[in-house]
């Protein structure tokens, strides 16, 4: 599982702002699990390859290699403030 370097981004802001950070990490640690374990079936398609799956407090998007075998988190948002708009990365 690779966190492209916007996505870290994005997750230590989310971090960073929240009141309960080990929530949070908590999130971001069973969102790690779903992902390594079985993508597809823990996920809904959003667009193309991408796909997203929601943990309460963190959503992600990202993306399947499937000749790699690796998993790319793209974005992460805060779900308590919704999800940002679709910028078609």
């Amino acid at each position: 599982m690779i966190w492209i370097s916007a996505a870290e981004q994005d997750l230590a802001a989310v971090w960073l702002g929240a009141i309960d950070r080990d929530a949070v990490t908590a999130a971001s640690h069973a969102i790690d699990l779903l992902l390594q374990e079985d993508a597809d079936t823990v996920s809904q398609p959003l667009y193309d390859t991408v796909r997203t799956v929601v943990v309460p407090r963190l959503g992600v998007e990202f993306d399947v290699d499937r000749n790699a075998a690796t998993v790319f988190v793209l974005s992460v948002w805060d779900t308590h403030f919704g999800r940002p708009a679709l910028t078609g990365n």
